[in-house]
């Protein structure tokens, strides 16, 4: 879900030479961009979910055509941000849940969803990625569309993802030019997590994206 670069790690911070001043205007921009993309919550958490909104869906409906979702599979979103995703997904499988770590990103999918939540076909929770409310062998499709960078662990993330699909799952994590992901050592990543058949898609220079199956 998180669409913007920030401004680096801590580390990479502390290597750069500045004042003081211009030191205590990057950890104020990085706070805005946490509350905005990170973590969303509040007025700016809000504005953050419009952005998302618009910088994520061409991605988003990249990665569902590549997952090529079935009229009888169940599919799980991690970090669905708005939803705009989900809406997509909910008009292609027979059923989807979706997890976010931000309160502020139910509530605007919910919104977005509002319809498809009322039939039963989609469900939303606010969650993390290292501890999916959902038992193991439950979901045909995984996806995760600029979300995996933000993980806490990514291998963790990945694993659990691994849990709760069915054998034979495909997982899709897809990524734009916004998001700072660098697209070295995904595969690596996903076959640490025992996913097989890791590969990379690219779409043009502006999205990519790793796939993997559980065996």
């Amino acid at each position: 879900m998180f669409p913007v670069v920030g401004l680096g790690s801590k580390r990479t911070i502390r290597m750069r030479k500045g004042s003081p001043g211009e030191w205590g205007t990057m950890h104020i921009m990085q706070s805005v961009f946490k509350r905005m993309f990170g973590q969303p919550r509040g007025l700016l958490g809000r504005l953050g979910g419009v952005i998302m909104a618009y910088t994520n869906d061409a991605c988003g409906v990249w990665v569902t055509d590549l997952l090529n979702v079935a009229s009888n599979e169940i599919v799980l979103e991690v970090g669905f941000g708005p939803g705009t995703a989900i809406t997509r997904l909910s008009a292609l499988a027979a059923h989807v849940e979706g997890v976010d770590a931000s309160r502020e990103m139910v509530a605007q999918a919910k919104a977005r969803n509002a319809v498809a939540l009322k039939s039963g076909r989609v469900e939303l929770r606010h969650g993390s990625v290292e501890d999916l409310p959902f038992a193991g062998d439950t979901f045909h499709k995984a996806m995760a569309i600029n979300s995996m960078q933000i993980w806490p662990d990514a291998i963790a993330g990945l694993r659990e993802m691994r849990r709760v699909l069915k054998s034979g799952g495909t997982i899709a994590l897809g990524f734009t030019p916004y998001s700072g992901q660098p697209n070295k050592g995904l595969t690596e990543k996903l076959s640490a997590a025992g996913f097989i058949r890791p590969r990379m898609v690219a779409k043009d220079k502006n999205f990519f994206c790793a796939l993997a199956t559980k065996p």
